[in-house]
């Protein structure tokens, strides 16, 4: 079985002397999360994975405006870890994480005064953030003084253009795609490879987002390769991971959005799936950011999914991730029925009912490729 501790593929950072530097992430075992007033589900979902799937890693989320004590009363997430005020509350951090993914990737300067602190103190500094910390000049002036590292994960330097690669023979690619933008793709990724190494399956998640890279350890910030290398910075990252038997590619955007369907476009040719796991919220009707957009059908949206992604390698939809956030219990088993009738597929809240019914049809599909 694979660890997350192996490093995914070219994922590398500019440090503040300006080398390039490879970093895995998941090295670090006490970390403090920033959401320095951010501390809200809608604001800190950067926070609200890391303590879902690297809760044991987590020491401490930092909000001086937070009027909670713990991470499960302010966000529902990571139990008794206690959100603090500063560093001086911590005992022994070795990096901080910046748990917010604000729109346009812009660093809010309430937090700058806490990222100097971490600086000062030799605490390495993880963001997501467009707003490149190493290329400020006072911060990175201070971490060469300190020995502090300022990782900034959506730092890429790709230049590979996509040669078709054939992968391994009995590598199974699945990949999740959305009617949508935010609406669990990464999520159901983890937890059905989750569920896969549970069963003792050589599954491996691939990271494509900043979130996921920084649970995952490492991947590709693919809003951050040039529109020419995007499918092949996704190409050479399964190709150094198609040793495993599985991998679920953490899917970005979608195919209809208006603004950001390229890079899901090139998520799709880049690595080729087998699979693909289509998720949606249940009760969205228009488009994220663009509310005169109305959203397509799931019926209308497998069939584009279906015929863009096997223009580049035969591909079915295998299963449909609901999230079903806005929805009672109650609701939620209907609405699932409904599609499940619909589309003729096995339909999963992943949140409220586990991943099982999706990594049987991962496990499904392998039967059927590898036959």
């Amino acid at each position: 079985m694979s660890t997350t501790n192996e490093i995914q593929g070219p994922a590398t950072d500019l440090g503040p002397t300006g080398d390039p530097k490879p970093y895995d992430l998941t090295r670090y075992r006490r970390i403090v999360i920033l959401t320095e007033g951010h501390t809200t589900v809608t604001k800190a979902k950067t926070a609200i994975g890391l303590l879902r799937f690297r809760g044991d890693d987590v020491v401490a989320v930092l909000d001086s405006e937070c009027t909670y004590s713990t991470v499960g009363e302010a966000l529902g997430h990571g139990n008794d870890i206690p959100v603090v005020a500063s560093l001086d509350e911590v005992d022994s951090p070795e990096a901080m994480f910046i748990g917010i993914s604000p729109a346009g990737g812009r660093l809010p300067p309430a937090m700058r005064a806490a990222i100097s602190q971490a600086i000062a103190m030799g605490i390495d500094v993880v963001s997501g953030l467009h707003d490149f910390l190493s290329n400020d000049k006072t911060l990175s002036a201070a971490a060469a003084n300190s020995g502090s590292q300022l990782i900034d994960v959506r730092h890429i330097d790709e230049r590979d253009n996509a040669k078709h690669v054939q992968f391994r023979q009995g590598c199974v690619r699945v990949h999740t795609v959305g009617h949508d933008c935010s609406v669990g793709k990464m999520f159901t990724s983890l937890e059905v490879q989750r569920e896969l190494q549970r069963q003792g399956v050589d599954a491996k998640f691939l990271a494509t987002g900043q979130t996921g890279i920084m649970i995952a350890g490492s991947g590709i910030p693919i809003d951050s390769v040039v529109s020419d290398f995007v499918n092949g910075s996704i190409e050479n990252l399964v190709l150094a991971n198609d040793h495993h038997d599985y991998v679920l590619i953490e899917g970005q955007g979608s195919i209809v959005h208006p603004a950001y369907s390229g890079v899901t476009l090139g998520l799709l040719h880049g690595c080729a799936p087998d699979g693909l796991i289509l998720c949606y919220e249940a009760g969205r009707t228009t488009t994220k950011s663009l509310d005169h957009v109305p959203l397509k059908s799931l019926a209308e949206l497998k069939e584009i999914y279906e015929w863009i992604a096997s223009a580049r390698h035969p591909c079915q939809v295998i299963g449909i991730a609901l999230n079903g956030r806005r929805l009672s219990s109650e609701e939620a088993e209907l609405e699932k029925e409904r599609v499940a009738a619909e589309l003729g597929l096995p339909v999963c809240d992943v949140y409220r009912d586990g991943p099982q019914v999706l990594a049987d049809a991962v496990l499904e599909l392998g039967k059927k490729v590898n036959s």
